[in-house]
C-alpha cells in the first residue's frame, strides 16, 4: 500500500509493537498529525465476542463529555403538535410522512442522526432498507426511539455517539478532533471505554477487550493499553 511522506514521518514516532497508556497515545497522535485540516480522532476496539450470536451483541450510546467536534444534523420524526418542541431543542429537520416521502423520492440524506417518537415508528419502519445500511435507523437501544425527543436532540447535539459491533467484532467510533488536545481526548476515551466495559455480555468468555487502537484521519494507528479497569 502506498503511504505518503507525511504518513511515513508520523509513523517513525510510533513503536508499532508498543502498548501506550491513553495520555501518551493521544500525545503521540497529536504530534503525528500532519494534515492541514483538523483531523478526526477515532477509536477502534476489537472485542472477544462473536457478533453472530444475539447474546454476545455489544451496542449502546454514550454522550462524550467534550462532544465529537462535529456539527451534528438531526432529523426528528414526531407528531405535528411536537414539531416546535423538537425545533426548540435544536432539531435541523422535523416531520412525519412528508419526510419519509422526501427520503424515498428525493434521496434526501442531509442528516447524521434520526430520532423518532415511538408513535411514529409505524411509518419510519418503511425506511428500514435505506436507513439501516447507513446506520441511521432509530433504535430504543441507542436512545433514538424515545417519547422524550427534545432531550434526545439535545444529547445528539452535545456529542452523543452510538457504538456497535461490526461483522469483525470491532467497534469504530469518533472521539473528537486533534485540536481537542490530550486531556479532552482522554476524557472522551475513558467515557467510551467505560461504556463498552459496562456493556460486556454475560456470554462473553476470556479476554473481553482484545485490542484498542486510536488513529487520526490521516495518521497511523497507535495501540492503547485498555486493560486497566475504568
Amino acid at each position: 500500500m502506498f503511504r505518503g511522506k507525511n504518513y511515513k514521518e508520523s509513523a517513525k514516532l510510533i513503536e508499532k509493537s508498543n502498548l501506550y497508556e491513553p495520555a501518551e497515545a493521544f500525545d503521540l497522535l497529536i504530534k503525528a498529525s500532519k494534515a492541514k485540516f483538523d483531523e478526526t480522532v477515532e477509536l477502534h476496539v476489537k472485542l472477544g465476542v462473536d457478533s453472530r450470536h444475539a447474546d454476545q451483541q455489544v451496542r449502546g450510546a454514550v454522550v462524550l463529555p467534550h462532544g465529537t467536534g462535529k456539527d451534528v444534523r438531526v432529523l426528528v420524526f414526531c407528531k405535528e403538535e411536537r414539531y416546535d418542541e423538537a425545533k426548540e431543542a435544536g432539531a435541523d429537520y422535523v416531520g412525519g410522512m412528508d419526510m419519509v416521502e422526501r427520503i424515498q423520492k428525493e434521496n434526501f440524506f442531509d442528516f447524521d442522526v434520526v430520532i423518532a417518537s415511538p408513535d411514529m415508528m409505524g411509518i419510519v419502519g418503511r425506511l428500514g432498507r435505506v436507513l439501516g445500511p447507513k446506520g441511521l435507523m432509530p433504535s430504543p437501544k441507542s436512545g433514538t426511539v424515545t417519547p422524550n425527543v427534545a432531550q434526545a436532540v439535545k444529547d445528539a447535539k452535545a456529542g452523543k455517539i452510538e457504538y456497535r459491533l461490526d461483522r469483525s467484532n470491532i467497534i469504530h467510533c469518533p472521539i473528537g478532533k486533534v485540536s481537542f488536545g490530550t486531556e479532552k481526548l482522554v476524557d472522551n476515551y475513558n467515557t467510551l471505554i467505560g461504556a463498552i466495559n459496562r456493556a460486556k455480555p454475560a456470554a462473553a468468555k476470556g479476554q473481553y477487550i482484545r485490542s484498542c487502537v486510536t488513529a487520526s484521519t490521516m495518521g497511523p494507528g497507535i495501540k492503547i493499553n485498555a486493560s486497566k479497569p475504568m
